[in-house]
């Protein structure tokens, strides 16, 4: 692989800096959403954990495949400081081409008729960019938000940023890997998880409800591995 090949791939991006690979994909962006949120700065590496403006999002899909399947319903909602804004809470439904499947509907009960009154893929990445822009984005097992929302960005502007992102599930398996000794692979559902944490039930398989789940988990991870305030950025990056 050339020098410029690796530069221009997103595996690599920790390693030749989140930021410098976010000027240079600047340089080549359409102007639009995907310019305005490659604009802002992405949070320095070295930044404490509770000084950094984080998004929490969750996608609901009609399948788990980026390139076949398509994004069906975005939520997110921001937070900082071991604080949830409420008041920026998001869900919105898509109205893909794509037929849905009963057994999927069955997990996330969106509708046909629901997803036709639903916005356009376009106006709700759009939305989510603005929001993300200058904030770090958190979810629960980060390949279906990755590979869908870099799937979505090819598919509008011929191109995709990098995402900064912390993974729940990732910070658990880090712990549990730790320990050295075999568990069962459901340990890091989000369900269980919060249930570890005596976190309350929340309504599953919702966007929205799943991101502000994911967020209360992250905050409870963090208060139980940053008592004594020293964990940055850096640390909890995937």
């Amino acid at each position: 692989m050339s020098r410029t090949s690796v530069a221009n791939s997103p595996i690599f991006a920790p390693l030749i800096g989140f930021e410098a690979k976010r000027k240079r994909l600047l340089k080549k962006a359409p102007a639009g959403p995907l310019r305005d949120f490659l604009s802002v700065p992405i949070p320095n590496l070295n930044t404490p954990i509770d000084k950094i403006n984080i998004l929490s999002v969750d996608f609901e899909t009609t399948g788990l495949n980026a390139k076949n399947d398509k994004l069906l319903s975005v939520g997110f909602v921001t937070f900082a400081q071991q604080q949830i804004s409420l008041s920026s809470c998001y869900h919105q439904i898509i109205n893909t081409q794509q037929k849905l499947e009963e057994s999927n509907v069955i997990i996330h009960q969106i509708t046909d008729s629901q997803k036709e009154q639903g916005q356009t893929l376009a106006t709700v990445v759009a939305t989510l960019l603005k929001a993300l822009a200058g904030k770090v984005m958190l979810v629960h097992f980060a390949r279906i938000e990755r590979q869908f929302l870099t799937q979505a960005c090819i598919e509008l502007y011929g191109m995709a940023p990098v995402f900064p992102m912390i993974d729940t599930l990732v910070l658990a398996k880090r712990r549990l890997d730790k320990r050295d000794v075999a568990y069962d692979p459901s340990e890091l559902r989000l369900s269980h998880l919060r249930h570890k944490f005596a976190l309350p039930e929340h309504h599953a398989h919702n966007a929205l409800g799943d991101a502000i789940a994911t967020a209360e988990l992250f905050m409870a991870q963090m208060s139980k591995a940053n008592k004594d305030g020293k964990t940055i950025l850096k640390d909890v990056l995937l």
